[in-house]
């Protein structure tokens, strides 16, 4: 893990700015038989390690249905359909909570059913989503990033403009996340990753166009595999991602983009109408216990949120320095230009 620790090192030392992390199917949830205690969880596929899960189980006999979705949309339109109902745990992104508690679909927390709530660190409390910390549980931060291999490349990359260079034609693998992809395109704009202006954002595709015949694949989940294998040159992928190919490939190298990078906190929430609040109370506080938040985020390799979980972690880099958010600029809700955003993605990955 030694090439683990010099990355994650190297990414909290990095300069920040704004974005989301991340795949699966989906299936509405097992319908509870006769008394038996259930736990519906709605979220990315492996995102609570297993271990944990069974352990949950083992100590409070509470069984766990686990359902997946492969984007925050599709999260939202599900628990719009449902109405705040169906789920009792859903993990999801910051940007996407935040429309979820603007429409009325997340319960406040019971946090005297939370004793561990006050493990949480600070640092990843009181942001944009959840200003008085009345919602969400942070679980997972992390930091989108470039990985390139310099064996196949005659040059340094050295920020987002670079992807659009001729030398890499079919070589870049990049996350199938719109936000992401168009904010990077707005940050080589010197525009913010929640641009809302129609003329911008008409740039912005215009400039977007030009990436395609650069992109070999979108690949929300695995595009570790395609930098490992050396089908591709270049990636945009999550940290937990990055750490992987690095680990399989030591001399891939991480760039942190000029233009500023992303960042994006990852949280737990009860939806409003949770047929099992209080076990997804219980399940809370057990995931916030801090040998188990350690556990967690050593399986995850994403940075963790709960000053707990410290003394625990063996990967001291996965642990964010104080202070490190001040500068942080988060994807957030664009309001009606999230009609643009999508149409614009629509349109680039159609041509």
């Amino acid at each position: 893990m030694k090439w683990t620790k010099k990355l994650l090192a190297l990414l909290l030392t990095g300069a920040m700015a704004a974005t989301a992390l991340t795949g699966c199917s989906s299936d509405k949830p097992n319908e509870s038989q006769g008394t038996e205690e259930v736990l519906n969880i709605f979220t990315w596929a492996d995102y609570f390690p297993q271990d944990i899960l069974d352990e949950f189980t083992a100590e409070t006999g509470i069984k766990i249905n686990y359902n997946t979705f492969e984007s925050n949309e599709e999260m939202l339109m599900k628990l719009q359909t449902v109405q705040g109902g169906d789920y009792d745990i859903i993990l999801a992104s910051d940007y996407i909570i935040d429309i979820a508690v603007k429409e009325g679909l997340v319960a406040k927390l019971d946090k005297e059913q939370i004793p561990n709530f006050g493990n949480i660190n600070p640092e990843f409390q009181g942001k944009f989503y959840d200003v008085n910390n009345e919602y969400t549980v942070p679980y997972a931060a992390g930091i989108p990033m470039i990985v390139y291999n310099p064996t196949m490349i005659d040059f340094e990359v050295t920020g987002y403009e670079d992807l659009w260079r001729e030398e890499l034609a079919d070589s870049i693998v990049v996350m199938d996340d719109a936000r992401n992809i168009i904010g990077i395109t707005l940050k080589t704009m010197d525009k913010s990753f929640n641009e809302t202006d129609e003329q911008v954002l008409s740039q912005a595709k215009e400039k977007l166009m030009g990436l395609k015949k650069n992109i070999r694949a979108f690949d929300y989940s695995t595009p570790y595999n395609l930098m490992i294998s050396g089908e591709t040159s270049v990636g945009y992928m999550f940290t937990s991602q990055a750490v992987l190919a690095t680990n399989e490939n030591p001399d891939l190298k991480v760039c942190f983009p000029k233009e500023g990078m992303g960042f994006g906190i990852d949280s737990v929430f009860v939806p409003s109408a949770a047929p099992n609040s209080e076990n997804a109370h219980k399940f809370i506080n057990f995931i916030l216990d801090g040998e188990r938040s350690a556990h967690i985020s050593e399986q995850t390799m994403y940075i963790n949120c709960n000053s707990a979980a410290t003394p625990y972690i063996q990967e001291e880099a996965l642990i964010l320095p104080e202070g490190a958010l001040d500068s942080a600029e988060f994807i957030q809700d664009v309001g009606e230009a999230t009609a643009i955003y999508n149409d614009i993605w629509t349109e680039f990955k159609m041509s």
